[in-house]
Formats: structure tokens, C-alpha cells, sequence
């Protein structure tokens, strides 16, 4: 029986727009709901790929057929870059809208995406968030399984995520030839998974791989590119020459890192820091995604602080917001000490303290303490800045 649909925060530009996001985000099952009438070409099928491929000329014989004004459907259009010739050719001529859906910008990003620059918006989908699930939503299985719509709605989590950290590196890598060494790659993922909202040091991944270092540089973009990775880079608040700090790492998603590291029993007391970290960067970038409710971000860490840190720096024109994210229920002084740090930046509207406890609060010196419900509603709401 087929999962009931949830409807997503996306919502459909009118323009051609590509559709990015991980495999099993749920893009062929949005553009099926959101787009029924939309005349759909799916380049997983392998027979349809290999005509394209071979004949190229059938694309077009097949877009010539609709009328003008159509929306076209192209899943993982990542597999055939030079279709995207006809796409510009058939935006400008037949006016064809065009949804081109895809779980990897890399092939994209080297070969064609710009032939649509101004012509096609950007889009992404991601895992679930709260504000999609409702009352099904529950934290504790989203840290240990994830929210990627392919898992959330599998019958056993366990197993559609075992099968999903195969398949990344079958479908997404081998198939598509992204790496040379597919064993060092498969022990570098396991290994990156283990610096999931950490300082990001490049140089002991390198050696615990057993590779270079410019081998790990490469394989860091090539995550980042099938949206399974991002960086945040440190805040550099005074332009002087310095050691540039190390970004942080963050995957896309808990249970992907859990997959990687073949770690699936319930989370311990040691992984719930990462894990909700993780959470709560995410759950703020997909909203961004959808709602722009921020312009740049950042995590602050500056050399003057020592080992002092906020996990997340919000800016908004020339404000900044400071949040710092703890995984205990109960708050003591140690876990404001970034928070009290950072108060001297200029500009800063808020430092809010975001950890699963029951109520907010408001500290002597305005830190404000959000429980997990606190902050979804202020993303609903989009009154995060105050």
C-alpha cells in the first residue's frame, strides 16, 4: 500500500525551474502531486536513457509533440547534461515550462547548467521537517532515523537505510563514474560521518582514509554536489590576514550519518550532540530554502575566544542572530558561555539557546532559552528575527 501523500512547504515557481535534492527527498512524488498534468521523462529508465543517449534527436521529436505553453517533467536530468540545449531551445521557442529534477549538480555544474542562467530558478527539496508532519512528527526517531521521505515511510528504517547508504555509492557514484577509487571513497564516507557538525580537519580524514589530501578535498565536493554534505564556513568578522579557520561539516540529514557510520541502535548519550546540532542546522537551512528568512550564515568561533563558540550565526542585512544549540534538557551557565561571548558583536538582534527542554525562558542578560516547540513555531511563524 502506497504511503499517504505530505504535503510539502514547496511550492511551485511558474517559470522553468530545476529541482535539486538527495534521492529520496521525495522530488518524483511532489512534481506527481503538485504537477499531475505535467508530462513527465524519467532518465532512470534505462531504455529511454540509452535512446536519448544514442539518438538524441528523439527528445526534441517528443517535446515537439506538446503544445506550447506545456510543463515537461525531466527526472535526473544530471544522467544527460546535453539535453539541456533543447531545454533553452524549447523554453524560448514553445515557451515549454520545464521542471528538471536531479540528485547531483555535479555533472550540471561542469557541463551546462548555465546555458539556462536567467531562464530556469533554482529549487530544492529536502527530508521532512515538522512543519510538514504535523502530529507524526517525533524527535527521537528523526535523530535516529532521519526524516528523508524514503526512510520516514519505509516499513523497516533499519533496513531502507542500510539499503540507501548502498545504493549512494552504486547509483550514485559507481554508476556515474564520480570517483576513481571507489574503495577509499567507501572508507572515507564512514569516517566523514563522524565529523557531522564538527571543525572539519581535512588532514587526519586524509590519514584515517588512507588517501591524500587533495583526494579528500575532491571527495568533499563530490558529497556537497549529490547533496548529502554541506560546509559552514567561520565567521571572519574584521578583514585582516589570519589563519583562515576550518569550515564545519554537516550532513543533510541524521539518519544518512547513522547509515555511513553502520551505527543504527538508538542514539547514545555521546551522538545526541552532533545528532540534534545537525537537526536544528538543518531544520534552519531547509526553512531558509523555502522562506529566505536569512541572507548568509556562519558558526563563530573566533581565535581571541580560545575554545569558546556559538554554533550558528544568523545575518540579515546588517543584523546578525546568535544561536547556540545543546542536546540536555537542563541549561547551566557553561552552556552560555559562547552566548555571553558573542554579545559584544555589533548589531546582534537576538542569542537564543535552542535544546529539547519544556519552557522557554529569558536568562538576567536577555539570553532566551527555546525549547524545541519554541523554535518550530517561530519558523512557522517567521518571527525568528525579533
Amino acid at each position: 500500500m502506497a504511503a499517504e501523500y505530505v504535503r510539502r512547504l514547496l511550492r511551485a515557481p511558474r517559470q522553468s525551474f530545476f529541482l535539486f535534492g538527495p534521492r529520496g527527498s521525495g522530488k518524483s512524488t511532489w512534481v506527481r502531486e503538485e504537477l499531475p498534468r505535467a508530462h513527465r521523462i524519467d532518465l532512470l529508465d534505462e531504455a529511454l536513457y540509452q535512446s536519448y543517449l544514442t539518438q538524441p534527436a528523439l527528445f526534441a521529436d517528443e517535446l515537439r509533440a506538446l503544445p506550447a505553453g506545456a510543463t515537461v517533467c525531466v527526472d535526473e536530468i544530471q544522467r544527460l547534461p546535453s539535453l539541456l540545449n533543447e531545454v533553452h531551445r524549447f523554453i524560448e521557442e514553445r515557451r515549454l515550462r520545464f521542471v528538471l529534477c536531479g540528485s547531483s549538480a555535479r555533472k550540471l555544474k561542469q557541463q551546462g547548467t548555465n546555458l539556462l542562467a536567467g531562464r530556469a530558478l533554482r529549487r530544492g527539496l529536502h527530508p521532512f521537517v515538522p512543519a510538514e508532519l504535523g502530529d507524526a512528527f517525533d524527535l527521537e526517531t528523526a535523530l535516529g532515523f532521519g526524516s528523508l521521505p524514503i526512510i520516514w515511510q519505509a516499513p523497516s528504517r533499519t533496513d531502507a537505510l542500510v539499503a540507501y547508504a548502498q545504493m549512494y555509492l552504486r547509483e550514485e557514484i559507481q554508476a556515474e563514474a564520480l570517483v576513481r577509487n571507489l574503495p577509499g571513497f567507501a572508507r572515507f564516507l564512514p569516517i566523514a560521518a563522524l565529523f557531522h557538525a564538527q571543525t572539519l580537519n581535512t588532514a587526519s580524514l586524509a590519514r584515517d582514509a588512507g588517501v591524500a589530501r587533495t583526494t579528500v578535498n575532491g571527495y568533499l565536493e563530490i558529497i556537497e554536489d549529490t547533496l548529502l554534505a554541506f560546509r559552514l564556513q567561520a565567521y571572519e568578522g574584521r578583514l585582516r590576514v589570519r589563519e583562515k579557520r576550518h569550515p564545519k561539516l554537516y550532513w543533510v540529514d541524521a539518519g544518512i550519518v547513522r547509515a555511513l557510520r553502520r551505527h543504527l541502535a538508538p542514539p547514545s548519550v555521546e551522538e545526541r550532540g552532533p545528532l540534534f546540532e545537525g537537526w536544528v542546522a538543518n531544520l534552519l537551512r531547509i526553512h531558509n530554502d523555502y522562506h529566505e528568512l536569512f541572507d548568509e550564515w556562519y558558526y563563530w568561533a573566533p581565535a581571541e575566544a580560545g575554545r569558546t563558540e556559538v554554533d550558528l550565526l544568523l545575518t540579515r542585512g546588517r543584523e546578525s542572530l546568535a544561536i547556540e544549540v545543546k542536546s540536555a534538557a537542563k541549561v547551566g551557565p557553561e552552556a552560555l558561555r559562547g552566548l555571553r561571548a558573542i554579545a559584544a558583536l555589533p548589531r546582534l538582534a537576538r542569542r537564543v539557546l535552542v535544546h529539547p527542554g519544556p519552557r522557554p525562558l529569558v536568562t538576567a542578560d536577555k539570553i532566551e532559552v527555546w525549547p524545541v516547540g519554541r523554535l518550530l513555531r517561530a519558523l512557522a511563524e517567521r518571527t525568528l528575527w525579533p
